[in-house]
Parts: structure tokens; sequence; C-alpha cells
């Protein structure tokens, strides 16, 4: 029987082919979970709380979140090393140290994830929130489990990824945003709140979700110096995704906001932004929110427990992909359990778990700052762009200030009764 020669066209295609799979499937990683339930519940109890003045702490959260997506992207990219390991050649024992700090903030999110997944069938369907937040569970579970596992979890996000976007834009247009005072206090705003900026800054690009992209792409093998061009470009695709979606997200609340409608933020039952989504389109917008809030919740929980099992590896080098994902099915079950038993709302968990990230944040950020002023050496001699480790110095000094103003306020939203 004769083979089929495989000519070098077919090779370098089916390389573009791979290569561009594996950016597309980190963009939304990335995208998915920078804009999950938490981001999501806190627009919408902020927006409630300030009204158009929040646009200034989106705007806040996309820059930063451009500073330092484009700067992990492209040192993990250019290491070769997952965020733990790199830290430990840089600052040895600092890996261990961070490893620790985003698996536990990472669970903390998944707990308020699938908080977000039950109150996602609760809007969609009425499900009690604790059995839609169960189901979502074991359904992530059996994804895991699944032998294909790796595709599945590419192909969900990016499908509930176009669902997400196309259903935010229906509804904010739908509730007919004021723009132009919008704009104005998103460069001008009335009010700046560090607690609130610290908390949607970890709700979209703190704790786990810095890495999500980067270590997605480096588990496909986009890597190195050769690769670093279509890395930074994915990545800025990505954060221009998020950040359109951050803001339509915003509009779509503050038209309710500004209509003079009564968003309920607190108590346990709360869904404030199912609320806004019922004001501005009836119950076709709030079946349409609780959609979007359960493939946003989802896809966070398979963003989370991925990205945050992906540092286990500081501790065991040797753990084989099968390894991984049943280590990734206990780490959701636990959440899970913790979620069950807990008996905060799910909405402050939500608030909580962002806040909580962005205290993280700062911490994972310095020790790539420096890897990218003094340790070349790890990155095959590169010499890495002044002008991004400026502003890569001036954001980590910020979220260090951000955090430690906030670590009060972040802490009482789980006395929210």
């Amino acid at each position: 029987m004769t083979q089929t020669a495989v000519t070098p066209t077919q090779t370098a295609q089916d390389f573009t082919k791979a290569r561009r799979s594996s950016l597309i499937a980190a963009i939304f990683m990335m995208a998915t979970s920078a804009i999950g339930p938490g981001f999501i519940t806190q627009t919408a109890t902020f927006t409630a709380k300030m009204g158009a003045a929040f646009a200034f702490g989106i705007l806040a959260s996309i820059l930063i979140d451009f500073v330092v997506q484009l700067n992990v992207w492209r040192i993990v990219s250019l290491t070769r090393m997952r965020a733990s390991d790199l830290a430990n050649k840089a600052i040895p024992g600092s890996g261990y140290v961070l490893a620790v700090l985003v698996i536990f903030g990472g669970l903390v999110f998944n707990v308020g994830n699938i908080a977000g997944a039950g109150l996602g069938l609760n809007a969609l369907m009425g499900l009690d929130a604790k059995w839609g937040g169960s189901l979502s569970a074991l359904l992530a579970i059996g994804i895991f489990l699944s032998h294909r596992a790796g595709l599945a979890v590419d192909r969900l996000i990016v499908v509930l990824g176009l669902v997400m976007i196309g259903m935010t834009l229906f509804v904010a247009f739908a509730s007919n945003p004021p723009l132009g005072e919008a704009l104005y206090q998103t460069v001008l705003p009335d009010e700046i709140n560090f607690a609130t900026i610290t908390t949607i800054v970890g709700g979209t690009v703190g704790g786990y979700i810095t890495y999500a992209g980067a270590h997605k792409l480096l588990d496909r093998g986009t890597t190195g110096v050769e690769n670093l061009e279509a890395v930074t470009k994915a990545a800025l695709s990505g954060i221009l995704v998020t950040g359109l979606m951050r803001y339509i997200l915003f509009l779509a609340i503050l038209g309710v906001v500004a209509s003079g409608v009564i968003i309920d933020t607190s108590g346990q039952g709360a869904n404030p932004a199912a609320q806004a989504f019922q004001a501005a389109a009836g119950q076709i917008g709030l079946r349409v929110f609780g959609l979007i809030l359960w493939a946003a919740s989802i896809t966070s929980v398979i963003g989370a427990a991925y990205t945050s099992i992906s540092f286990i590896t500081v501790f065991k080098p040797n753990i084989t992909e099968q390894g991984r994902n049943r280590a990734t099915t206990v780490f959701i079950a636990l959440s899970l359990l913790i979620f069950v038993v807990m008996g905060t709302a799910p909405a402050a968990l939500l608030l909580f778990a962002g806040g909580f990230n962005g205290l993280i944040l700062p911490i994972g950020l310095s020790i790539f700052i420096y890897v990218g002023w003094r340790r070349s050496d790890l990155m095959d001699g590169y010499h890495y762009p002044r002008w991004l480790l400026v502003l890569g110095a001036l954001t980590c000094l910020l979220t260090w200030y951000m955090a430690i103003n906030s670590v009060v306020p972040i802490f009482a939203f789980l006395n929210v009764a």
C-alpha cells in the first residue's frame, strides 16, 4: 500500500491552521474568563450605585488589562514557562507563593462562578440557584472527564463567547443609554472609588484570569520569538473584544438605571443584572440575560479550573494531562461543595471574588515586570521593549496602591445580608 507524501506546503498550512486555532482558543479563554459572572454582577451593582461615573472604572480596567495581558502573554511565550515556574527561576520560592495564591484565588472565583451559573439558570428557567449551580458544575466536570476534553472546552468557549457578545449587544440597544453622559464620565468622573476599581479589575484581569490565555498558548506550543508577533496580535485582539464587551454591558445597564428603574443590589436573592435586563426588554430580556450569565459562568468555571490547576505543575512537574484533568474535576467538585455549604448570597460572593483576586494581581505582575527588566537570560537574550516595561511598572504601582486601599471594603462584601 502506497503512502501519500506530505509536502512542505501542506506542513506549513497545517502549522498555520494549528497556530490560528490555538490563538483563537486563547483569545476566547481570556475573553470569557474576563467577562464572567463576577464582572457582570459587579458592573450591574456598581452602575446602580454610581451611575455614569462608573464608566471611569470600566476605562481603568481596560487600560490595566492592556498592560497586564500584553506583558504576561509575551513573557510567558518568550520564556516558554508557566508563570509559577518562571517566578521560581527569577526569584527562588516566589513561584510556590504565586501558585498557592492563584489556586486559592481561583477557588474563590470558582465558587462565585458556580453561584453565577445558578443565578443564570434561575433567570432563564426559574430553577433554584443552588440546583442550577450544582447542575452546571456537574456539567463542567463531565466535560473534563471526557476523552476529548481539550477540543470540547475550546469549541464550547468559542460558541458561548459569541452568544454572549450577540445577546449583550441586543440589550444595549434596547436600553437606550445616555451615551454623551457616559463618554463624559469615562474621562471626567464625578466620583472615583478605588474599591470598585480594584474589584472590577480583579473580576476582569485578577488572579487566574491574568494567566488564562497565556497558559493556553503554552499548552498548544505557540511560544518563542518566532511566534511573538502572532501572540502580541492575539493578546491585543482579546483585549479589544473584552474591552468592547465590558463597555457595551455597562451601557446596557446604565440605560436602565438612567431611566429611573431602582435595582436591588443587596439581599440573599438579589440578581442586579437580571433586573436590569428585564427592565430593558421584559421577560425576553430576563431569559436572554439568564442565557448570557449562564454562558459566562460555565465558561468561567472551566477557565478558572483549567488555569488554576495549570499552576499545580510547580509542585508536581511530571503530572500527565490525564492527571491534570482529574485534578481539575476535584477542583470543581470542591468549589461546588463550598458553594452548597456557604450561606453567603451569590451576588455578594461574586463581588468578593473579584475584589480578592484584585488583591492578588500586583504580586504576579511585580514578578513579570522584574523578569522583563532584569532577566533577559530567561527570554533567550531577547531585548524586551522598554516602553512596555515602563507601562508595566507604573501599572504595577497603581495596582499595589489600589489593593492596599481596598482590603477592608472588599472583605466587607462578604457581610452583605
